[in-house]
């Protein structure tokens, strides 16, 4: 029996050194997911074990990044809801359990990075039993678990933001995520594009893996466009489910009964039958990637949101959503990147202040029954401070209600109480609503004055007079998640994304028609304050080899005008982030009636006169006229003598 015994536990020992040492079966990562990982309910709307099945059309993304697969490169350019950010925290959690080594995520800001890893990296160690005993909790002494380092067995993750150049050439990294790149920066402290800065840190590994993810913005600017140009251009097929034929869904064959947004359906390009939203579960499973230029080593993936699951985002709700928003060039933008995954072409139509002056119309005493609320905002000179107020509307229809000059060396008090008398004017309405006062101020802190600004401000934080400073460069919004408070005055700073807010203003300028976006101007306004308003052009400047946008205006010209509705456009920004819903709060103001003697009417616009138009004449009818006009003065030289 202890012959036995022995021999039983050698057997044992045996095995369990031969599975210690024995290769663990070779997983994707979509393997590993399905296996492995659970989405939390703070970054999901359907938490609970991860299913690929859910999203097919992310399986085969996921598994180019598999040591497995030969592609180095995988670029994936989407739309919203698709799942990009998701794909990229799989592949983290795979790395870390299955291939570890070091890996860097790049967010386009330090602030959005620790954001993503509260919210996102700490949900997937939490809620993954094998990564949860691999990363050591932050609260253990030495754990080696920051906010935005993650060590573990093998390897180490480090989460930056492109915004940071010292964090980009802070190791070298054998697996490299980066996540919205088009929301970089173009130049990062000097030292060049972000991009070429991250990957750089890569080159030392030969089998590293590189993933860019973004929705597009601009076409000719934006990154992850250029970088699907590159690759090998895959799309979607899926078939139709009456006859079957493959085809990649486009928004031209999203069909609605007229004024029946929430009726859309897909109308199959092939046979003309009508798709409905459910069925596009099968339409998923059956599809395939299928690349339009096989030849390139990289990946590239392109998806809209149009393939958003059932349940998720519907046609109905994109459609619905393109209804809100296709007058409006804004924010027809953001619905194009953002729905569609395709970037956005600028209007190319010039814009200019004499084409902008025949719009003016007469608004009267009272305020324009359209107006929700008042805005202002403030740009400050050496000898004076020039502001307008503006009135929003729904949809962010706008009128310029007012605009003042005030005089005064702003070094002093007494150009300052001036400007504060005028914040706290009441305007009348043309509804039967209480007077309307100035809810929302941006003032301009540069300049020579900024500390009689900070002053001015500090004072008045709970009247929402706040304190900006404007910064250039694609991917700012026009207002910050949160202000700063590192500057002298130790007020809260807002740093404004004024070639965002520029953007926004040119295109609605360019609006013909009023309602969604359009611009309403008094009659009043003179050629000069026009002038001001269309001063900066965009042109294109090219920084170590890659195209920037910026706004430029000549030497001479002023441009205070465009300052100023900036601001207040800002401003308004400032509003919706704490909790501003526009088109709610018309619903409610709309509902009361007029005063009497108030009429809502189209605008009254002031048309120029219309040149005469004088027609060349016969020389017969020249010879005959001249000849008229010296008689009729001979007459009048004789008659004069006479007297």
């Amino acid at each position: 029996m202890t012959v036995i015994s022995l021999n039983t536990r050698m057997l044992s020992y045996k095995s369990a050194f031969l599975y210690g040492i024995k290769p663990r079966p070779l997983q994707s990562v979509s393997e590993w997911a399905d296996a492995n990982r659970t989405l939390s309910s703070k970054s999901s709307g359907s938490p609970g074990p991860w299913r690929t099945s859910r999203t097919p059309y992310l399986k085969e993304i996921m598994d180019c990044l598999s040591p497995s697969s030969p592609v180095e490169r995988v670029v994936f350019m989407k739309g919203g809801q698709i799942g990009g950010t998701e794909i990229g925290l799989n592949w983290i959690g795979y790395s870390i359990d299955q291939s570890p080594g070091p890996i860097m995520m790049v967010q386009p800001t330090v602030e959005t990075a620790k954001r993503v890893s509260r919210q996102r990296i700490s949900s997937l160690i939490e809620l993954c039993p094998v990564l949860k005993s691999l990363v050591q909790p932050s609260r253990a002494r030495d754990s080696g678990n920051t906010l935005l380092s993650k060590e573990f067995p093998g390897g180490v993750l480090v989460i930056t933001g492109a915004s940071s150049a010292v964090g980009l050439r802070s190791m070298p990294v054998c697996n490299l995520f980066m996540d919205e790149i088009d929301g970089y920066l173009a130049d990062v402290d000097g030292e060049g594009d972000p991009v070429d800065l991250a990957m750089q840190r890569t080159t030392n590994f030969p089998n590293r893996k590189i993933f860019f993810v973004s929705t597009p913005t601009v076409k000719g600017f934006s990154r992850i466009e250029d970088a699907y140009k590159e690759s090998d251009q895959r799309r979607y097929w899926v078939p139709c489910p009456d006859c079957n034929a493959k085809q990649v869904l486009m928004w031209e064959h999203i069909k609605f009964p007229k004024h029946q947004r929430y009726l859309a359906f897909y109308q199959c390009e092939h046979c003309g039958a009508g798709i409905q939203d459910y069925q596009k579960g099968w339409m998923l499973e059956r599809g395939i990637w299928i690349p339009d230029n096989p030849g390139s080593p990289i990946a590239g993936f392109h998806l809209s949101s149009l393939y958003s699951p059932h349940g998720w985002a519907s046609w109905a709700d994109i459609a619905i959503q393109h209804g809100q928003v296709y007058r409006d060039p804004v924010r027809l933008k953001v619905w194009t990147n953002t729905k569609l995954g395709q970037s956005w072409e600028e209007s190319s139509e010039k814009l200019d202040g004499e084409g902008l002056m025949i719009r003016r119309e007469i608004f009267g005493d009272l305020l324009p029954a359209g107006v929700i609320l008042l805005t202002a905002g403030v740009d400050g000179q050496d000898d004076r401070l020039e502001v307008e107020v503006v009135g929003w509307g729904r949809d962010e229809e706008s009128w310029s209600v007012g605009y003042f000059i005030l005089h005064g060396d702003p070094a002093g008090p007494a150009v300052w109480a001036e400007l504060d008398e005028l914040l706290l004017r009441p305007f009348p309405h043309s509804r039967q609503l209480p007077d309307f006062h100035i809810r929302a101020v941006g003032i301009d802190t540069g300049g020579h004055n900024t500390v009689p600004t900070y002053d001015f401000c500090r004072t008045k934080i709970a009247r929402r007079v706040w304190g900006i400073k404007g910064f250039g460069g694609m991917g700012i919004p026009i207002w910050p998640q949160r202000a700063s408070l590192n500057n002298k005055g130790r007020i809260p700073l807002y740093k404004v994304g004024v070639d965002a807010a520029k953007e926004a203003t040119y295109a609605r300028l360019r609006i013909k028609e009023a309602g969604p976006g359009y611009c309403h101007f008094p009659h009043d306004r003179d050629a000069e304050w026009f002038r001001q308003l269309t001063a900066e052009k965009i042109r294109t400047r090219y920084i170590r080899g890659r195209p920037v946008r910026e706004w430029h205006k000549k030497d001479g010209d002023r441009n205070e005008a465009l300052d100023c509705r900036v601001y207040a456009l800002a401003a308004l920004h400032g509003l919706m982030s704490i909790g501003l819903q526009l088109n709610k709060e018309a619903d409610r103001r709309e509902a009361f009636p007029m005063k009497d003697g108030q009429e809502i009417h189209l605008p009254t616009i002031i048309m120029p006169e219309t040149p005469k138009i004088v027609l060349p004449e016969k020389p017969r009818m020249v010879a005959e006229r001249n000849r008229e006009s010296w008689l009729g003065s001979a007459r009048d030289r004789w008659r004069e003598g006479r007297r």
